[in-house]
């Protein structure tokens, strides 16, 4: 069997903007809906998908299934799967059942201050070394795929996480991420941006 040829070319997309980017309490991670504004960056990012992607991959999370529901109905002969590339849960789901951004934010500083990537902040949460184990299993996938145009819409965390963890082979440190920490938080995708990665950009990467 010959060796695995990755896609020619890559859209990374980060998802359009939800109803949680917005400001609003979110109920829980997964079923964040989009607003209005983000249903019409769906529509617009579907309008520059001018060919039929080989592959569709999509999160679990509700938000990406709507961006990615105008690519589909432009080219509904497309393949998609749902892959394990949802954000990064370091917070517990339940514990932040309806609140908003601001109301997480001491929350969030102190799980950055901690910056230990085998933490768990309860058993509905994850690691940060699980986050990384998910961000190499997406690129062993990905760069296996011989394709010549595959979508990936999923979220802005994940997509910078994946950006920066190649560099270090995502090996889960305390510098990398606090490395990761300040390059997301210094560069945040916008709704509905799209990274594109072509066959150079696999080089040395197998």
């Amino acid at each position: 069997m010959g060796s695995p040829v990755s896609p020619a070319l890559t859209w990374l997309v980060r998802h359009g903007q939800s109803t949680s980017n917005a400001g609003l309490p979110a109920d829980s991670f997964g079923g964040i809906a989009l607003t209005e504004l983000g249903v019409q960056q769906a529509r617009a990012l579907a309008a520059k998908v001018e060919r039929q992607p080989d592959l569709l991959v999509v999160s679990p999370f509700l938000r990406t299934r709507a961006t990615a529901e105008p690519i589909l109905e432009r080219w509904p002969s497309t393949r998609c799967e749902t892959w394990p590339i949802q954000e990064l849960t370091y917070l517990s789901p339940e514990r932040c059942r309806g609140t908003t951004a601001a109301d997480r934010k001491p929350w969030v500083d102190t799980y950055w201050r901690r910056c230990d990537p085998d933490y768990v902040d309860a058993p509905d949460a994850e690691s940060f070394r699980a986050f990384a184990t998910r961000l190499s299993d997406f690129h062993r996938r990905l760069v296996a795929l011989d394709a010549a145009f595959v979508v990936v819409v999923g979220h802005g965390q994940f997509i910078r996480g994946y950006l920066l963890g190649r560099s270090v082979s995502f090996q889960a440190t305390p510098d990398w991420m606090r490395a990761y920490r300040a390059d997301e938080t210094a560069r945040p995708m916008a709704n509905c941006e799209i990274v594109e990665l072509s066959s150079e950009d696999w080089a040395g990467t197998n």
